[in-house]
């Protein structure tokens, strides 16, 4: 039988007591954001909890506004609450389970706020999949040489801007920028061809010295937990500005991430072997099996005109040529420090079907087969007025693990 909580949780929620994510939420009762776990739909405010002394010691980090305190603890800590929080939630005898305690440490759901979870200093926007940069590759390159020589043996990012990233439910201004169709000469227009790119996204818990590189063993540790992750996209922008030094201002205006971070912990019965790798990488990216995860993915699209959204587009992670441990291990290598807080983006996550595609520009490819919408409308890439939802889960026995969403709403250009 499956773990259960004295909270009543539907079968179909993304938030059984197998999960407890974290977040940063505020009330109308309480203004100041803090840190909170979520159970179906309830909120647990973890500040209380520790003010009420139920943890084994005291903490000092629940009432912050951010995470990074809590983050920049540890495995062995974040371990230590978690267990401690399965208790609480699963005991007959829980202090939480009766009044006065449970009506102040449990907000309603649709009474909070939530906030970005962490402070996010650096972000890096990994190319992980094989089907996407094959995708990618075939349309601009051709079969012949759709994967650079170099993608095989690494797994190729860029550096993004940290200050874009907004929480789910912002709304996304149409960029502005330069393009030149068809080798025409440059001008400056909104774009007309702006995409999503479904990604997943993992937070840096502790990081590592300048110097000090973290090993492909030591990786998991340092992982705190993971989101999911819209990196918009102009394509037209980035189809003129990339060479020779990669994505700039197409991907600088916004990235979506969803407000609850779910632990490496909630995740580890769902780890899966990735794809083979061939060739073998070099011995410092040597993984080993059980470094993919299988979590399933899903987006939605719902025009201005439409009632309810239609999905689009279902993939999964396990689909991911390169691991998160490989991606952090990477990129550490040069003895570059990360830091708690740091945001680290996987690439869009495509698989290997047509539907299973995880962005616009391939599921319509390239704008030559338009997808189609109820009533009659098409779409090559985003309008405005269009509403992009990614949800993820993993499916346990009797119980999924789940991400909520990340959604945003399409703008005119200003």
């Amino acid at each position: 039988m499956p773990l259960k909580s004295f909270i009543d949780v539907a079968s179909d929620s993304d938030f059984p007591v197998q999960n407890l994510p974290y977040g940063v939420f505020s009330s109308a009762s309480h203004p100041k954001p803090r840190i909170g776990t979520r159970i179906g739909d309830w909120v647990l405010d973890l500040s209380v909890v520790d003010a009420e002394k139920l943890f084994d010691r005291s903490y000092d980090f629940f009432a912050d506004s951010t995470l990074n305190p809590f983050m920049g603890a540890g495995r062995e800590v974040w371990r230590g609450i978690r267990q401690q929080l399965t208790s609480l939630l699963s005991s007959d005898s829980s202090p939480l389970k009766h009044d006065p305690l449970r009506s102040r440490a449990f907000i309603p759901v649709q009474e909070v706020q939530m906030h970005l979870p962490a402070a996010i200093g650096d972000y890096t926007d990994f190319y992980a999949s094989r089907e996407h940069a094959t995708n990618v590759g075939i349309m601009f390159r051709g079969q012949e040489n759709a994967l650079m020589p170099n993608w095989l043996h690494l797994p190729v990012g860029y550096h993004g801007r940290a200050s874009s990233i907004v929480l789910s439910g912002t709304q996304v201004r149409r960029p502005k920028g330069q393009v030149a169709p068809n080798g025409a000469p440059p001008e400056f227009v909104a774009s007309r061809s702006l995409d999503f790119e479904l990604e997943m996204g993992f937070l840096v818990g502790t990081g590592n010295e300048l110097g000090e590189p973290i090993s492909i063993s030591q990786a998991r540790e340092h992982i705190f937990g993971m989101l999911l992750l819209n990196d918009w996209s102009a394509r037209d922008i980035q189809a003129w500005e990339y060479q020779p030094l990669g994505p700039f201002l197409a991907k600088n205006f916004a990235t979506s991430i969803s407000p609850w971070v779910v632990t490496m912990e909630a995740l580890e019965p769902f780890r899966v072997d990735g794809p083979r790798q061939d060739p073998a990488p070099l011995p410092y990216l040597q993984a080993g099996p059980g470094h993919g995860y299988d979590i399933q993915l899903e987006v939605t699209l719902q025009s201005g005109t439409m009632n309810a959204p239609q999905t689009i587009s279902r993939s999964n992670m396990k689909y991911l040529y390169w691991s998160v441990e490989q991606m952090l291990t990477h990129h550490t290598v040069t003895g570059c420090n990360m830091r708690t807080g740091d945001l680290c983006g996987t690439g869009t996550i495509s698989g290997p079907a047509e539907d299973s595609f995880g962005s616009m520009l391939e599921l319509t490819w390239r704008g030559e087969r338009p997808v189609v919408l109820p009533g009659g409308e098409t779409r090559k890439f985003l309008q405005d007025g269009d509403r992009v939802t990614m949800k993820g889960y993993c499916l346990g026995d009797g119980y999924r693990i789940g991400f909520g969403e990340v959604t945003g709403n399409i703008l005119p250009a200003k």
